[in-house]
């Protein structure tokens, strides 16, 4: 897995899924949650969407 650049535009948001029980849900360290999945590959989406909605948006 490659290491991710601690240097970029927004190091304070790194997305994460985390299992809980049967459901799978995407975080971010700057507080973001996303809806609880059954499906880890929308889970992993979810972040992904979160990721490229924040460098859309330009600093916060």
């Amino acid at each position: 897995m490659a290491q991710q650049d601690d240097d970029g535009p927004f190091p304070e948001h790194r997305t994460t899924t985390v299992e809980q029980g049967r459901f799978c849900v995407a975080r971010c360290t700057c507080g973001w949650r996303g809806p609880a999945r059954r499906a880890r590959s929308l889970a992993r989406t979810d972040a992904e969407n979160h990721s490229e909605g924040v460098l859309g948006r330009g600093a916060l």
